[in-house]
């Protein structure tokens, strides 16, 4: 079982600066002419291009844990996240991309630390049973409201039911101080909806995208390094990786908290190298890493449908599944005139009122469901049979182990026209994209006013 595929799962410093004035000999690792660099847009600093290095080159590997304002992030609490995060995926994982994923999971339980302290700060401390009562909802969604199985579960991937709770504490925290500090501070005028709502309307009918981003920014220096990491990303993700997990752990824009997701989109929303790759892709592909200003993306089409469109895969259709099975020790000979046969039964259906009687003849099972909506179906079947009309069939597929069949259409309700929003939930999309925003800016603040020492 994949518990935890959607669950919710930064700053660094040197001490050089101190040594120097101790007067402590200090040897450089490479000893290139620095230039000196003249500061710009693009260079606000003014790094030069070679430069100097003392003492070890790997903050990564050095940096294993932290004290966050005097709060202790250990190793074992990074093991246990790392476990949550990885429970969601059976592809394997390089050494390389777990030192990664450890990296990431220690700056989120940083910015995790950092929530759970400013709550208490503003006397809106997590209470211990509110982190209980969400504890046992998971447990409900998971294990029949058993506690004592997902804490079972927790340990024997690695993790614990300490680890997952504070996780639960930080998420609540987190709530808390947006519904104080930036919820009441938002406001979406009666003119922007109604403007938003007017946008919709004359867009009608042109095709719109639900778009998943995982994006790593980039500069020039680290071009090359974000580029791997991008890549080895998008290896993990078609070697069965969870998006929404990566792109809660990885992604740097705002819409990582929920994983990835930026809702529905149309093309003229998307920088030109995203749109340009969504056009061409189909439900359920991944794209990437495509470089865009700013660093690299990694897109997943969740789906597609039409602005203020009836969405046909809320369909419900009315199908006949016609299959015939073979029997153990069937020869590739035999299964394949059994084949030609079901195959010229099907040609001669005249609609679906032939297919009980005709299929007792050739010895072929008939299964009806008059309430399949499209969008259950897999993804491949369900393009095809939303092309058929009343009466027709798909093409048979199957194999030898499994049988082989056809899905008959006998009936199909389409959804009415979707119509534009309403007011109230315009506005609510407005206000939720705008809390994002100013929720990153208040981490962000979080970030630079904290103490933070790294062992």
């Amino acid at each position: 079982m994949k518990l935890f595929s959607k669950a919710l799962l930064a700053k660094t410093g040197t001490a050089l600066a101190a040594a120097g004035v101790l007067g402590l000999a200090l040897t450089p690792i490479a000893a290139p002419a620095q230039t000196v660099a003249v500061p710009t847009a693009d260079n606000p600093f003014g790094l030069p291009e070679d430069i100097t290095l003392f003492g070890k080159s790997d903050p990564d590997r050095r940096t294993a844990t932290a004290i966050v304002n005097g709060f202790v992030i250990t190793g074992t609490d990074i093991d246990q996240r790392v476990a949550l995060v990885t429970s969601a995926s059976d592809a394997p994982i390089s050494d390389e991309e777990m030192l990664r994923l450890r990296v990431q999971v220690l700056r989120n339980l940083i910015d995790e630390t950092l929530k759970i302290q400013a709550a208490a700060a503003s006397e809106m401390a997590v209470k211990r049973e509110e982190v209980e009562q969400t504890y046992s909802q998971l447990a409900g969604q998971n294990f029949g409201g058993d506690t004592k199985k997902m804490d079972e579960y927790l340990a024997s991937i690695g993790s614990s039911a300490a680890s997952l709770k504070r996780q639960i504490e930080g998420e609540v925290a987190w709530e808390n101080l947006l519904r104080r500090n930036v919820i009441p501070f938002v406001n979406i005028s009666a003119e922007e909806v109604n403007e938003a709502l007017k946008r919709m309307n004359e867009a009608k009918g042109t095709d719109e995208y639900r778009v998943g981003e995982i994006y790593l920014s980039a500069t020039t220096e680290n071009r090359a390094q974000k580029l791997a990491n991008a890549q080895q990303i998008m290896q993990q993700l078609q070697q069965g990786g969870s998006f929404v997990a990566y792109a809660r752990q990885f992604s740097e824009a705002s819409h990582s908290v929920v994983g990835g997701d930026l809702g529905w989109l149309r093309i003229g929303q998307l920088p030109p190298q995203l749109a340009a790759a969504v056009r061409t892709m189909q439900p359920g592909q991944l794209q990437g890493p495509i470089e865009i200003p700013g660093g690299f993306s990694i897109v997943y089409l969740i789906n597609k449908r039409q602005v203020l469109m009836a969405d046909p895969n809320e369909a419900i259709l009315n199908l006949k599944q016609i299959s015939i099975n073979f029997a153990p020790g069937t020869t590739q000979e035999q299964a394949e005139a059994r084949v030609e046969e079901f195959g010229t039964f099907l040609e001669g259906l005249r609609g679906c009122a032939d297919a009980d009687a005709g299929a007792k003849a050739i010895g072929a099972e008939v299964v009806t469901n008059d309430q399949i909506k499209a969008a259950n179906l897999p993804e491949q079947l369900r393009a095809i049979i939303l092309g058929l009309q009343i009466g027709q069939a798909t093409p048979p597929f199957g194999g030898l182990q499994e049988g082989v069949r056809v899905l008959m259409v006998c009936g199909r309700d389409d959804p009415v026209d979707a119509g534009a929003p309403s007011f109230a939930a315009v506005m609510d999309q407005m206000e939720e994209e705008r809390v994002g925003k100013r929720a990153q800016r208040f981490l962000r603040d979080l970030r630079n006013d904290a103490y933070i020492e790294y062992n």
